[in-house]
């Protein structure tokens, strides 16, 4: 059977929008967010101004800042940044959560340090309950608006792939399965770093064929890291690889295209950041890869050239210039 009752943590807009869907399937929803003004202006308008705005929210959707209020659900997404969900985990598992209560990872990052899984981190501070992901070629903008989409959704148990697949399916989103997690989740964060530099391509000009020959080559790096860090190569071959890395670096949605054009036309990456009020996972995330990439000696070029960027070490049009005169070798 599908879940009846779904705590959503995150009250961006990934998570308005996955509220938004399940209270259409028929769910009851409560959504979470540490902003207790927010969540009041959000529940007294039935607007997410600040994520999404102009879409109107159902009036049985319900906002709470009290985590302690998801006690009694039985599917609990998590849609915080990267960088909050040890510690939102840890806070989980002080309240009354029942054991059964099905955990999804819904956020796309890698710990730095640890080099750890959303999953990873989810089952160390929870480790009785079952734990599961989403992910793919997904933004919360066309979703919410019941554009057609495609996600994969990953456990190890084929009994919770198959209760959250019944649970996901409507008219317009179609949800998949696979056992892959770690592919499903590495595919998701990785593909950020990539669209940084798709987005500095944007940034500089430099055409179609410059973009296309970055975004296949990341594809290539996108699959050699990841599959040393666990995951199957045919999963970055689907949803939460390919598919994921293309609708990033093309979408006019895409965060961290938008920030990696900004910093190809020149802007300060502290500017760009103090500006926005969503974050660009492709940022923290390029320096957890790289961390990965070098505790495993794989050669990841394009990632080595976007941290380098980030940390002012080279400028846009230098970075480019580092990738395209390297080495010539086989494809």
């Amino acid at each position: 059977m599908s879940f009846q009752h779904a705590g959503i943590i995150g009250a961006g807009s990934w998570g308005t929008a996955l509220g938004v869907l399940l209270h259409e399937n028929k769910l009851s929803v409560t959504v979470w967010g540490h902003d207790a003004a927010h969540i009041e202006q959000v529940a007294t308008t039935r607007e997410n101004a600040a994520y999404l705005p102009g879409i109107r929210l159902p009036e049985a959707l319900h906002l709470t800042a009290d985590l302690a209020a998801l006690a009694g659900c039985d599917l609990v997404l998590l849609v915080t940044p990267s960088k909050a969900v040890r510690a939102v985990a840890a806070r989980l598992a002080t309240t009354a959560l029942s054991t059964d209560a099905v955990l999804l990872s819904c956020t796309k990052g890698v710990e730095r340090g640890s080099g750890l899984r959303m999953s990873e981190i989810l089952a160390e501070c929870l480790p009785r309950n079952p734990v599961a992901v989403l992910s793919g070629t997904s933004h919360a903008e066309e979703v919410v608006r019941k554009m057609p989409t495609a996600v994969v959704l990953g456990s190890a148990r084929a009994d919770v792939r198959h209760r959250l697949q019944q649970t996901f399916a409507t008219s317009f989103f179609r949800p998949y399965t696979s056992e892959d997690v770690a592919g499903i989740e590495l595919g998701g964060a990785l593909k950020n770093i990539f669209a940084l530099a798709a987005g500095a391509s944007d940034g500089l000009g430099l055409g179609d064929n410059a973009k296309a020959a970055l975004i296949t080559r990341s594809l290539a790096e996108l699959i050699r890291l990841g599959v040393a860090l666990g995951g199957r190569r045919e999963t970055f071959q689907g949803l939460s690889g390919i598919g994921d890395l293309m609708v990033t670096c093309f979408s006019r949605h895409s965060r961290n295209r938008a920030v990696g054009e900004r910093l190809g036309k020149g802007e300060c990456l502290a500017d760009i950041i103090a500006s926005m009020n969503m974050v660009a996972e492709g940022v923290p995330t390029t320096y957890s890869a790289h961390e990965c990439a070098r505790r495993l000696g794989v050669d990841t070029p394009i990632i080595e050239q976007v941290r380098a960027l980030l940390d002012g070490v080279v400028g846009p049009r230098e970075t480019a210039t580092n990738l395209i005169t390297r080495e010539p070798k086989a494809e």
